[in-house]
């Protein structure tokens, strides 16, 4: 993969508009709804920081002070980024006592998770 904005991809030189494309435009695209909230989605997931949260909860259910020792982060850095992935319904959290856990929301986001990881081992 090359990193320059000098290039370019190639272009196709014809005019010509194939006969299945109306197809795909309706039935394969999604609405403009769907498709910024997958943005919306894959933008939570362009943070380093909250990558690394969610591969942590992957492993385990954590407390916040458990996360910010991990990640070598202050625990308010942690918090706000716990707040992003809970908004998106990425993780959870329950109670134990003084203690707040959170954990993976449920298997599809561990499953985008070693997706994108399979696709970058590639």
């Amino acid at each position: 993969m090359k990193n320059s904005y000098t290039d370019v991809a190639p272009s196709c030189e014809c005019e010509e508009i194939h006969s299945d494309v109306n197809e795909i435009r309706d039935r394969v695209l999604p609405d403009d709804e769907t498709a910024c909230g997958l943005s919306d989605l894959f933008k939570v997931f362009g943070d380093s920081t909250r990558l690394k949260i969610l591969f942590a909860l992957e492993h385990r259910p954590m407390c916040g002070c458990d996360l910010s020792a991990v990640l070598g982060i202050t625990k308010p850095a942690i918090s706000y980024q716990l707040k992003m992935l809970r908004q998106h319904d990425l993780v959870r959290y329950k109670r134990e006592g003084k203690n707040v856990v959170y954990y993976l929301s449920d298997d599809h986001v561990r499953a985008i998770i070693d997706c994108a990881m399979d696709h970058i081992k590639e």
